[in-house]
């Protein structure tokens, strides 16, 4: 469960790059087969590489990416983008909370962020996608009112792994 402690889940700004370089390491650690970049590959990117991805994601409607900062290092992140072919729709990704934060309300927090973002965009449905297997994220979501689609994928960097698709309303 949360320690008793207090953050701001707020969109990315260009200042926080550093910050979400570390995260974005520490995520690769802790949880490899969950995201699409392996752990060497995001450390081998420039500095610039970050500041440009984040000043990409801190404004517009086709790409979000939101933080939980209790005002040290990062304890949570989630983006959203643009469904390809589907107008309506937003999907998160990179859903992830330091250890100390998961159990508690900080998930819920980073996804209706992505959800007002998505809402205030015109987009009214969520989808996302987690490793089938993983229980414990998939009753997460199902607590956020997340269904399984009953559609699955094959993983796109893991072949013998398989996702499978969750989705709501904002």
């Amino acid at each position: 469960m949360e320690p008793m402690e207090s953050w701001n889940v707020r969109r990315v700004t260009p200042e926080d790059a550093g910050r979400m370089r570390a995260l974005r390491l520490e995520m690769l650690a802790d949880s490899p087969l969950a995201f699409l970049e392996t752990l060497e590959r995001a450390a081998s990117r420039p500095h610039e590489g970050y500041r440009q991805l984040i000043r990409e994601s801190s404004s517009g409607p086709e790409r979000a990416q939101f933080i939980a900062d209790p005002g040290g290092p990062l304890i949570g992140h989630a983006g959203g983008c643009v469904v390809p072919g589907e107008p309506g729709c937003t999907v998160i990704f990179a859903v992830y909370l330091t250890p100390a934060h998961r159990g508690g309300k900080l998930l819920g927090q980073l996804v209706e962020a992505v959800a007002d973002w998505s809402a205030a965009c015109g987009r009214d449905e969520l989808m996302l996608e987690v490793v089938c297997g993983n229980g414990r994220a998939v009753r997460a979501y199902e607590k956020l009112g997340f269904i399984d689609t009953g559609v699955r994928l094959r993983h796109p960097t893991i072949p013998a792994l398989a996702e499978l698709q969750m989705r709501r309303r904002v």
